[in-house]
């Protein structure tokens, strides 16, 4: 009986890769009965899927029937078997989730346009079908484990013997990160233990008293966690008009860095307030064109300027922008090459990507003349904004870190069951009047309450015990089997971060903690141990709730290693198994308009690698840990040989990492003695590789230079893909023949 291991389908580079590495795992995992079968959970299959009925029976995508493939993954996230690759997918803004119903309509898939403002209940139906698939929509379902992430020792080891530049720091350093002082999430938290089971609703009482209910009753466990916060729209805005002037006065770029993807509701909406805020004059004029048009703040300049097109006065408009910015402060660019600034489009600059790119260009972001240029960091919410601005305080102290000898971070990331997904979408509301919002418990009693006035974000989210229990027990195994400290991130200030705490401190006394270092320090105190210690060459352990876990997973990696692709991320699931997640896909936009646009493809897919070894060892059949032995020697073999794809045209790109992944895998394969019959098998798939590399790493260097066409951003040909993504017919004889 074969074993399987599910790979997931994604999106962008992420997916174009997997087209090239996918069919080099099948072959080698076959030889261990292992059957490696996708999932799609890509943003195009999660639409359709939502709306299989209205397609007909036999509609495919991609090839593969329409099924809800994220629904069958999660249910086989209870199962003690289960063994799951799960690679980096859109968490769709609403221009992206626009642009992909598009693409759909266009190639014929019978899925209905999202309506903005419904008109009838189908219309809302509909609406709350497409608002399940918006932002973090896939993690909270598969993460049914917390996280232990982390560089591996490979991948640290070639950093330091190939160390990348972290930019100069020093005092004189403008660059620093501006946040609101009051009326935000941080300050109007408020939280509270479940001592029983309950269940809770949630209702919106106007000042007349009219109730209206948001979300019905859902259930609550005992232990679990609640919490209520709201941020005040117009303290929003006055703080970010404030920041405009600081900036112009200070001669700094102006930047916002949010989380639109993972914050669905919440955070566009913030964005949305700086793009008014910003083009104030340019919104009060046009009020009633731009009421005409639909334009919505919240998806950004770049669909203003989309919404405009055409229009008599386009050009007008246009004008009144360019007088904005030109009076403005110095808007930071995320392109700007083609004008592309920190406004255009909300998925753009994703705080946990930009923020460490930042602080590893010397504090800098692009200005419009494509030159780098200090900056105020606008992140207004208080929650998280500390661990920024004392790295880069720590920086100016300190200057910049030294990947050659700088300390490891690890992470153990309390993330499973939906712990603290703030951005869910069915607890977070834009108050549409002055009133109050209640979570109201099953016998009518309010437990939590927060004050409103209309524009202001109301959120909510639930932290279940086992999950606090489960992440307090590994990140004591963690300590111990990596012989770290290790520090739990926990604000004494916060109402959320006290109640953790009192679960953390009791958890703790389940365990033998004889000869660990186990602290619990506040945010900002934790991020200057672990800077310290990691200047010093000294590891330590971050332990996080599920945001900081993303912010921290991008900010030390880049910072270590240069990238966030690289790392090993496991998640032992809390019902027995595994499920493993692969790279980080900020960067993957932009790495499919360099592929389009030239064949090359440098999405680096060391994160599968590694992925793929851990998940062979979870197999644990002595055939499969022979595969997965010889893979992570291969993958040390990448790392020494400098085989991970290389940034510009000409290099060695995507394809071309691939093929030495298959060759020294196979070499090492070949050359193993615990398993004969797998040498005597992959001995000719070494020498047959060995034999065609020069002939097959010049096909593929060929290849390149050339306008792609895949047939669609959302949409592919999988024939086209395959003929761009697996060019040279030696190299496929070799895998497939396997």
């Amino acid at each position: 009986m074969n074993t399987k291991i599910y790979y997931t389908l994604t999106d962008e580079s992420p997916f174009l890769a997997t087209q090239s590495l996918l069919p080099i795992f099948r072959s080698f995992a076959k030889v261990a009965n292992i059957d490696v079968e996708t999932k799609n959970i890509s943003l195009g299959a999660r639409i359709l899927a939502a709306f299989a009925e209205r397609l007909p029976a036999e509609t495919s995508f991609f090839k593969m029937p329409v099924s809800d493939d994220l629904d069958f993954l999660g249910k086989l996230t209870q199962d003690s078997q289960a063994n799951i690759i799960k690679l980096p997918n859109i968490s769709a803004s609403l221009p992206q989730l626009k642009a992909a119903i598009a693409e759909l309509q266009k190639n014929g898939y019978a899925v209905p346009d999202y309506p903005d403002e419904p008109k009838n209940a189908e219309e809302q139906e509909i609406q709350s079908r497409y608002d399940k698939i918006k932002g973090s929509a896939v993690n909270p379902v598969l993460r049914q484990g917390n996280s232990d992430r982390r560089a591996p020792q490979a991948v640290k080891n070639y950093a330091r013997k190939h160390p990348h530049s972290d930019g100069v720091w020093n005092e004189s350093v403008r660059t620093h990160v501006s946040s609101m002082t009051a009326d935000d999430f941080y300050g109007n938290e408020t939280s509270v233990t479940l001592s029983e089971a309950d269940s809770f609703k949630i209702e919106f009482v106007s000042e007349s008293g009219e109730v209206k209910e948001l979300r019905p009753a859902k259930p609550l466990l005992a232990g679990e966690i609640l919490d209520s916060t709201v941020m005040r729209m117009k303290s929003l805005e006055r703080f970010i008009a404030e920041q405009m002037d600081d900036a112009k006065k200070q001669g700094v770029l102006f930047s916002v860095h949010l989380k639109a993807t993972m914050m669905k509701v919440s955070d566009p909406v913030m964005f949305g307030a700086f793009v008014r805020i910003f083009f104030k004059d340019v919104f009060d004029r046009y009020a009633d064109l731009f009421k005409e048009l639909g334009v919505n703040a919240n998806n950004g300049l770049g669909d203003l300027y989309k919404r405009l097109s055409g229009n008599p006065r386009e050009e007008e408009v246009k004008a009144a922008i360019d007088a904005a910015l030109a009076q403005g402060p110095d808007l930071a660019m995320v392109d700007s090459t083609k004008g592309i600034t920190n406004l255009h489009v909300p998925s753009d600059v994703i705080i946990d990507a930009s923020m460490p790119a930042m602080i590893r260009n010397s504090g800098c972001m692009w200005n419009k003349n494509g030159e780098l240029q200090q900056v105020k960091a606008c992140i207004p919410d208080r929650c998280y904004a500390g661990i920024y601005d004392t790295a880069i305080e720590f920086c100016k102290k300190n200057g910049a870190f030294d990947p050659s000898t700088m300390g490891t971070v690890q992470n153990v990331g309390l993330m499973a069951q939906g712990a603290e997904e703030y951005g869910s979408s069915d607890k977070t509301f834009i108050a549409t009047g002055a009133g109050e919002i209640h979570a109201v418990n099953g016998e009518g009693k309010i437990l939590l309450a927060q004050k409103v006035e209309k524009g202001d974000i109301f959120r909510m989210c639930q932290t279940k015990d086992a999950p606090v229990r489960d992440w307090v027990k590994l990140a004591v195994n963690r300590a111990r089997t990596a012989k770290m400290p290790a520090i739990f991130w926990l604000d004494p200030q916060r109402a959320h971060d006290m109640e953790i705490r009192k679960k953390v401190e009791k958890y703790l006394k389940e365990h033998d903690l004889e000869g660990l270092s186990i602290s619990i320090l506040s945010p900002t105190d934790a991020i200057f141990e672990t800077m310290t210690r990691a200047k010093k060459g000294l590891d330590t352990i971050s332990v996080t709730g599920n945001v900081m876990r993303d912010y921290l997973t991008d900010l030390f990696p880049i910072l270590e290693v240069g990238t966030s692709a690289k790392m090993l991320s496991i998640v032992p699931l809390m019902a027995g198994g595994g499920m493993f997640e692969t790279g980080a896909g900020g960067s993957a936009p932009k790495q499919v308009q360099q592929f389009l646009a030239e064949n090359y493809l440098r999405w680096d897919s060391l994160g599968e690698y590694f992925a793929f070894a851990a998940s062979l060892e979870q197999v644990g059949t002595p055939k499969a840990k022979v595969l997965a032995d010889a893979l992570d020697k291969a993958n040390e073999k990448i790392l020494e040989n400098n085989r991970t794809p290389e940034r510009k045209l000409g290099g060695l790109d995507n394809r071309g990492s691939h093929f030495y992944l298959a060759l020294y895998w196979a070499q090492e394969l070949a050359a193993q003695t615990a398993d004969m019959a797998i040498a005597a098998h992959f001995a000719p798939v070494a020498r047959a590789l060995e034999a065609g590399e020069t002939e097959i790493v010049d096909a593929l260097a060929k290849a390149q230079g050339v306008p792609v066409d895949v047939g669609g951003y959302y949409v592919t040909d999988p024939d086209a893909l395959k003929k761009w993504m697996r060019p040279v017919a030696q190299f496929n004889a070799i895998i497939d023949g396997i």
